[in-house]
């Protein structure tokens, strides 16, 4: 099984409107209603690749309650812990009519007691060597900036395969615990070696250090650039983007993720899961949501593989 947990689960309020006039009345010409959530979208990809997962985190009030129902109804199976007097907070995205025109007004994260937090302990603590982890995203402020580091430490020796997706001190201080991947992008991994990362030579031998601090396969997503991975062996693979023009981004990170996990767990080698991780990231910037099994399968059909 592969668990996903989400620090800083969010409702996104999507509206889709005329250019703003401020200190005016505006109308929006559409709105939707997503779950948001970086594990969270890794594991509703997983589950559509048919790969079993569950969703991890902390939910709060009302707006948590319809949080857990739109996860349902994504098909994925999650066991949220409830958070007393918070509520998961709700992000508004402003899509303007001219294509790119994205502004976003990001809630606060949740306040996260040290009791909810032995309630997650106490969860991950029962997972064995037939397990993934994956972590994913920002925590909140409450939080402090060690906090996948103090939740890999506690399950170290238990043979869980980890996996972090974040940037800064919550990546650095994860390596030492040996992470089967990370994913950094190409700004992120700039961040943590301290330098400009101009071309494929630079951002190989960036991954190189971080292999060498403890991540077993390092996986750096590069935008229109496709994507890096250096592997467990010290091979590097490379992939080019796929899919059409990039619609809206968020959630193509995390589908690479999924995608690649996805991959891996079908035995095919690290060559074919970086080709599905690419596939399922490129379809998802493509679209207007996560993408679908459709429209991953249809852009691996476009490279020498086949899709799990």
């Amino acid at each position: 099984m592969i668990y996903t947990v989400t620090f800083n689960p969010s409702i996104d309020y999507i509206l889709r409107t005329p250019p703003l006039e401020m200190g005016e009345v505006n109308r929006s010409v559409g709105e939707e209603m997503l779950y948001g959530g970086k594990g969270i979208n890794v594991s509703v990809i997983l589950s559509r690749l048919g790969v079993p997962t569950m969703a991890l985190g902390f939910v709060g009030g009302f707006t948590g309650d319809a949080l857990v129902e739109m996860v349902r109804q994504a098909g994925v199976d999650s066991d949220f812990i409830p958070l007393e007097g918070q509520r998961t907070r709700v992000n508004v995205k402003l899509w303007g009519t001219k294509e790119g025109d994205v502004t976003e007004i990001n809630a606060r994260g949740p306040e996260i007691s040290h009791e909810a937090m032995e309630v997650l302990y106490r969860k991950l603590g029962r997972l064995t060597e037939e397990d993934t982890l994956v972590l994913a995203g920002s925590v909140p402020s409450s939080l402090p900036t060690d906090a996948y580091g103090e939740i890999l430490d506690r399950i170290y020796g238990h043979g869980v395969r980890t996996v972090v997706d974040a940037s800064g001190e919550l990546l650095r201080k994860v390596l030492a615990y040996r992470p089967f991947l990370i994913k950094p992008n190409r700004s992120e991994l700039s961040e943590i070696v301290g330098r400009a990362l101009p071309d494929d030579r630079a951002i190989e031998e960036a991954a190189r250090e971080l292999q060498n601090k403890g991540a077993r396969n390092v996986l750096v997503s590069l935008g229109g650039d496709g994507a890096l991975l250096l592997d467990e062996h010290g091979c590097v693979h490379r992939a080019k983007a796929m899919g059409k023009k990039p619609l809206y981004t968020v959630g193509a990170g995390d589908s690479m993720v999924a995608g690649f996990l996805a991959g891996v767990d079908s035995g095919k080698g690290y060559e074919y899961a970086l080709q599905l991780g690419s596939a399922a990231g490129g379809a998802t910037a493509s679209s207007a949501g996560l993408a679908t099994r459709a429209e991953i399968d249809a852009l691996m059909e476009q490279t020498a593989f086949a899709a799990v």
